[in-house]
């Protein structure tokens, strides 16, 4: 194997959802420039996962069923449950219909984990989940747990890494953000602000972009007639507006409730004339100097700092004018700078991180099928996929991840990684023995071997100390942390004393 660069583990800690063994490998094989431009601009379609997970993923509900069809069935099943006249079925079907509910955003969640550990372009899942935050809906909404699934792999996915012009648009009008931002009730007359606002103040502009109040208001006029559409009919509307009706999928722009008048948003006058003025604040809102320093700063705040250097910021800002905001050129020059490189193993891991990086690492390539237990800790630490309740999306910051009731909980996650969470693989044959990749894992000193296995479920047991992640991170494991290590009483112990410790902690 070719030697392994001294950073390179911190490298894939920052970049992707964590180092591991074979990522090690294959940034060493392909070198780190050959391997960032493969990560920057992946292959169309996405890379292979290994064969379980892609089976896992294909018979999930949400990968084989549009939106369009889940729903309108699921709000006839709430329909119906509501039309019973004996309160005990009324109550029973009603619970069915949120189990329905729950299970479709559960399989959302597990699909993005199962792609955060096994997709290997690994750059692009994390996009996706930095866009996701960014533009953040709620599941606990409505009915937004059907929705998200959609919303994280159609309407985010695909443009993680393209120009932030087109991502705009698909999460602006996607069902999932029009429900949870109110939009669906904005209409001529009947002004909702919410989307408008959060559109300005989170989306594009920033909280200090330089709008006004009257700005917001102009915006939703602009966004008024913009809703959601899944039960199969249009309106009835006057001969005159029925070219204007526009309906894709679950979106629909209804010219009987939109305001006609001529608007004027930062300076510019926008003419009253239908969808139309959506798409031209789109683009006048993605090409704002204020956008890209709002969003510049976001993702140096993601991918360098929490306080980013406002002078990386500028720069960074200056390339996504450049570039029309295209999101790989902007990533590339953020890679680039001295910044960049000085800042690696200093930012903190959020729960999301955290997780996943401690089964990457535990793992390897080992295929996991089932992500309840991962979800369940996540959970734990105060970040649910899709679970945060303000629009403004998890924090990126260490202040909300390090508290002592935080890190309490991160020490017990780490012993059940470490000692093995065969709920992981349970959709193996039973009594399979737990083989690693070949290769993967280098045998752990004498006095660290497991013992024998002897049961037939006995929880596949990671081994950390092994000789590949040692080589790439010897240099920088503090002294408390050896000693830790070379007191550890069990391999079990010295799994979790690493996965404990302040240095995998950061990125």
């Amino acid at each position: 194997m070719p030697p392994i660069a001294p950073d390179a583990a911190l490298l894939l800690d920052r970049i992707t959802w964590g180092a591991s063994p074979s990522s090690l490998r294959r940034l060493a094989e392909l070198g780190e420039a050959r391997w960032l431009a493969a990560q920057l601009r992946p292959s169309r379609p996405p890379a292979a996962l290994p064969e379980e997970v892609a089976e896992r993923i294909a018979a999930m509900t949400v990968s084989q069923r549009p939106l369009v069809e889940l729903v309108p069935e699921l709000e006839r099943q709430r329909r119906a449950a509501d039309a019973l006249a004996d309160d005990a079925a009324k109550t029973a079907a009603r619970q069915a219909y949120q189990q329905a509910l729950t299970r479709l955003a559960r399989e959302a969640a597990s699909r993005s984990l199962l792609l955060a550990l096994h997709s290997p372009d690994a750059l692009r899942e994390r996009m996706t989940w930095f866009w996701t935050n960014h533009f953040s809906v709620f599941q606990g909404k409505a009915n937004l747990r059907v929705m998200v699934g959609d919303y994280e792999d159609r309407a985010i996915r695909p443009h993680a890494l393209g120009r932030f012009r087109e991502l705009l648009g698909a999460a602006t009008r996607h069902p999932a953000m029009l429900r949870y931002l109110d939009n669906e009730r904005n209409a001529a007359g009947r002004l909702n602000e919410n989307h408008a606002r959060e559109l300005l103040e989170l989306h594009t502009l920033g909280v200090d972009g330089g709008y006004t109040q009257a700005d917001v208001q102009e915006l939703a006029r602009v966004l008024t007639g913009v809703g959601v559409n899944f039960d199969g009919t249009a309106p009835r509307l006057r001969p005159a507006l029925q070219a204007a009706y526009v309906r894709d999928g679950g979106f629909e722009f209804n010219p009987a409730r939109h305001d006609f008048g001529d608007k004027r948003l930062l300076g510019r006058p926008i003419a009253g004339r239908g969808l139309a003025e959506l798409d031209e604040v789109l683009d006048l809102l993605a090409r704002h100097p204020s956008t890209a320093t709002h969003v510049c700063r976001r993702l140096a705040r993601f991918l360098v700092a929490d306080e980013p250097d406002p002078a990386l910021v500028a720069q960074l800002a200056s390339v996504f004018t450049r570039s029309d905001g295209d999101i790989a050129v902007v990533l590339e020059s953020l890679f680039a700078a001295p910044a960049f490189r000085a800042s690696l193993g200093t930012k903190f891991k959020d729960p999301m991180h955290y997780v996943v990086s401690a089964v990457r690492l535990a793992y390897d390539d080992r295929p996991v099928v089932d992500a309840t237990p991962m979800l369940g800790w996540i959970a734990r630490l105060g970040q649910p996929p899709f679970g945060r309740q303000t629009p403004d999306g998890y924090p990126l910051d260490e202040a909300a991840w390090s508290g002592s009731g935080q890190m309490t909980a991160r020490f017990e996650i780490a012993r059940a990684i470490g000692s093995g969470t065969p709920a992981l693989f349970r959709a193996e044959t039973p009594g399979a023995s737990p083989a690693m990749t070949p290769g993967a894992m280098a045998p752990p000193p004498a006095a660290m071997a497991p013992a024998p296995a002897t049961a037939a479920d006995r929880p596949p047991m990671p081994v950390l100390a092994n000789v590949v992640w040692d080589r790439s991170t010897r240099d920088r494991i503090a002294p408390p942390t050896r000693r830790a290590l070379e007191q550890a009483r069990s391999p079990q112990e010295w799994n979790a004393f690493l996965l404990s410790s302040p240095e995998f902690m950061r990125r």
